[in-house]
């Protein structure tokens, strides 16, 4: 008996061939999966372009988020809110997140930042006052606590008033009015 040998050579793509079928791939299904306009799970506008009602807008510069520093502070076991009323009762509430490098590396400061985002969209959002900017500064026990306390903690922290009373007039710092 004689054993035959076949020898199979199988195609080699070429790495041009392959990149550009991927490319084609990805955005074929990037349409096919697109969200639709209304989707609560997207930030997409409804068809008449009406913000939800609990929309939340972003303080997004280094300048805003000074500015609100000058306003109320609400400490909490999770977290510190500082609040600034902007005297503009007509526009929306804007928040921020802040979360300090001494907490942890950046993973662990990204799921800080996204557990309290979505505690604020969540539940938070419905409490926050139009004309009013939002700090929320990050504390440690934020990655350790249950979504339903980090969500009652938010809520009561928005609704609450300071309990000292009197607005910060400056920020902490070498020029904070003393005299040397």
């Amino acid at each position: 008996m004689f054993a035959s040998v076949v020898t199979v050579s199988a195609h080699v793509w070429q790495p041009m061939a392959a990149r550009r079928f991927w490319q084609l791939a990805a955005h074929a299904a990037a349409s096919v999966f697109r969200p639709k306009a209304g989707c609560p799970m997207t930030n997409r506008a409804t068809k008449d372009d009406t913000p939800p009602k609990n929309a939340v807008g972003r303080l997004k510069s280094r300048p805003q988020f000074l500015r609100v520093r000058q306003g109320e502070r609400r400490k909490g076991k999770f977290f510190l809110l500082e609040v600034l009323d902007r005297q503009e009762p007509d526009t929306g509430a804007r928040v921020g997140f802040t979360v300090t490098k001494k907490h942890g590396n950046a993973v662990e400061r990204n799921r800080m930042r996204r557990r309290l985002k979505a505690a604020v969209g969540h539940s938070a959002a419905i409490a926050m006052k139009d004309g009013h900017d939002y700090v929320i500064v990050a504390r440690r026990e934020v990655l350790t606590a249950k979504f339903a306390d980090l969500e009652a903690a938010l809520s009561q922290r928005i609704e609450s008033r300071p309990r000292h009373g009197t607005p910060r007039n400056s920020a902490p710092g070498k020029h904070d009015g003393k005299k040397p």
